[in-house]
Parts: C-alpha cells; structure tokens; sequence
C-alpha cells in the first residue's frame, strides 16, 4: 500500500483520510482485522503516536472498533461505509468545481466540459 504523505496539511488527517479511502475502496473489507499501530505506521513511515492518533479519530468516527485482546477491526456496517464513500465523493466534487470557478468556469460550461469529457470528446 502506497502513503503519498506531504507537507500541506497534518499527517495524521492524511492518514485518517488514506485508510477511510482504503475501507470504501475493499483495501480492508468490513469485519476485517486491520494490522497493528506499529505495523501501519512502519508502512507509513511516521511516528506510531501519529498513526495511534488516526485510528483513535476513525473509532471515534465508527469506521473502526477495537477488541481488548484482539486488534482493530473494520466496522460492519455496510451503510455507514456507504454514508462515508458518498461524503468523500461530495467533498472531491466540491472541491473540483471551487477550482473550476477560480479557473473562471461557470457552473454550466463545467458541467459541460464534464460531459464532453465523458464522450471522448476534447473541447469544442
């Protein structure tokens, strides 16, 4: 698994961010055990206090759950990993028509340039 970690935002909200793509993309499917703070943070390449504090927030958030003895596992519910696929796709949307308008596209000649993309076609 590749970390593309840089400097333009807190390595621990990339790594929430990473293993929530991870989770609805069935990198680690529901019920999973995922592997240990030490293990993930190697992976990483951060500090384990770092990827410890990650994992607190998606328990937190009920993405994972942890048994005392046992690991971390991945939540198995299907519709809360739904709910969280449909918040990372708006906040991508969002943020692509927020770039578009600063390029000086409207809403319309976006959603334009969309469709045209999806048909194969270049600008017209």
């Amino acid at each position: 698994m590749t970390w593309n970690l840089n400097s333009d935002r807190p390595i621990y909200s990339q790594l929430i961010d990473k293993l929530k793509i991870d989770i609805i993309a069935g990198v680690y499917k529901a019920g999973d055990k995922i592997p240990s703070v030490r293990e993930l943070a190697s992976d990483a390449s951060v500090n384990p206090n770092t990827m410890q504090k990650a994992l607190a927030e998606l328990e937190r958030d009920g993405l994972v759950y942890s048994q005392r003895t046992s690991g971390r596992f991945i939540t198995e519910d299907q519709e809360m990993i739904k709910h969280v696929k449909n918040q990372l796709a708006i906040e991508q949307i969002t943020e692509f028509f927020e770039k578009m308008k600063q390029l000086g596209y409207k809403r319309e000649e976006t959603m334009q340039l969309i469709e045209c993309a999806l048909r194969g076609k270049e600008n017209e």
